[in-house]
């Protein structure tokens, strides 16, 4: 350790003068501990949402989803669909369908999604093991009636019920604009109108499902008028040991750049962009207290160079340069800032072990039990760095006012 590192542990942590000084530097260590705390459990509850939420959405997302990179539809050939099932690593391709729709059920009515799957789409995700309240039945041969799956928040709105068998799921549907722009039809209204069976409904933690209708891909190409090639999405499950990036990149080279190809957290980018700006924003708003509480430093630090104004002349005279003496002072105030971002960091593990354990924060009635809390290694120096850096720009001025403290004079 050489002489300024010396110094400065020394006008850190030995006695002071007045008890005053001791007092203002704990406070000081203090503040920058609660600080890099918060900064560090801010982050780890953003992460523990960002992680309940992406398994949120690998409940029912599938391996790859293909769109068309503009427009929200595109045709697809038999021998593309095909060729694309017999690429290496993927188990099922199914076509998929969808839209905005009107849904009336016992006087009741409520916009949502309306999407239409072929027979292959139960083998993507599952999604036929997650119906509780009657089947997953949507086109059964010898059956008048088609039949529609419904999501759990849309069957509570529209209080829908699968074993009532009298009462009829109506999808409405906007026609399509005629040819030449006109608006007004004559003889028939604007919207095309479906009966539905309800067979079940689905209870799972992904958003889309449970406020969409699943129904089979032949009667939401007849509702939105449109081919039988017509698919908005291509949905692709993957074999276990070909979920990379190398296969994401054959899918694409196969597709040609018309073509979008996503995997499971690109599926939901929009959502984890704006996770990301909220969770920077609020350390943004951390750091600014973090900034305030640097002030405390500041005085600490201040009290510390009026105490030690006798030992800097001192210096001075025996040959110490102002910079070597503002190099002491600016030591000293990074010294208190790694004491306190130390014990900030052991206060925030500690918390996080409590909340992991014991669920201290809770969120009754909503998604999980407990606040979700994860942490990231590389959390640890971006708190560090912030903190230091605060801490560096806190101590320049008392530092600079150390350096400008003048020699004793000694009068023979």
């Amino acid at each position: 350790m050489n002489l300024p590192a010396k110094m400065a542990w020394r006008y850190l942590f030995a006695r002071k003068s007045t008890s005053a000084i001791n007092i203002i530097t704990l406070i000081a260590a203090f503040g920058v501990a609660i600080g890099a705390a918060a900064l560090l459990l801010l982050l780890s509850v953003f992460n523990g949402f960002e992680d309940l939420f992406l398994s949120m959405f690998n409940n029912l997302n599938p391996d790859v989803r293909i769109v068309a990179a503009e427009g929200k539809t595109f045709e697809v050939d038999e021998k593309t669909f095909r060729g694309l099932g017999q690429l290496e690593g993927v188990a099922a391709v199914s076509q998929t369908l969808e839209e905005t729709a009107i849904f009336s059920y016992d006087d009741k009515q409520n916009a949502a999604t309306i999407k239409g799957v072929d027979e292959v789409y139960p083998l993507i995700n599952g999604i036929d093991s997650m119906v509780n309240d009657g089947t997953y039945d949507l086109d059964t041969p010898g059956r008048e009636d088609f039949g529609a799956v419904v999501g759990n928040d849309l069957a509570v709105t529209l209080g829908v019920d699968p074993l009532n068998q009298f009462e009829r799921l109506t999808v409405f549907m906007l026609r399509p604009k005629p040819r030449g722009g006109g608006f007004m039809t004559t003889g028939r209204t604007n919207y095309l109108r479906r009966e539905f069976q309800p067979t079940g409904i689905i209870r799972s933690q992904e958003s889309m499902e449970n406020q969409a209708v699943i129904v089979s891909l032949n009667k939401a190409r007849d509702l939105l008028s449109v081919s039988d090639s017509t698919v908005s999405s291509l949905e692709i499950a993957l074999s276990p040991n070909f979920i990379n990036k190398a296969t994401y990149r054959r899918i694409q080279e196969y597709m040609g750049p018309a073509y979008l190809v996503k995997n499971r957290y690109q599926q939901e980018n929009s959502i984890l962009k704006l996770m990301q700006v909220e969770k920077w924003v609020g350390f943004a708003i951390v750091s600014l207290m973090m900034v305030l509480i640097s002030f405390n430093l500041v005085g600490a630090l201040w009290m510390i160079v009026l105490e030690k104004k006798r030992d800097i002349s001192i210096l001075r005279s025996l040959g110490m340069t102002a910079k070597d003496v503002s190099g002491v002072f600016l030591r000293v105030g990074l010294l208190l800032c790694c004491l306190g971002l130390l014990s900030g960091f052991l206060l925030a593990s500690t918390l996080f072990v409590l909340q992991k354990t014991f669920g201290l924060i809770s969120l009754p009635g909503l998604l999980t039990e407990a606040y979700p809390i994860s942490f990231r290694w590389y959390d640890f120096p971006i708190v560090a760095l912030t903190v230091l850096g605060i801490g560096f720009i806190a101590s320049l001025l008392p530092a600079q006012r150390a350096g400008k403290v003048k020699a004793v004079i000694i009068e023979e």
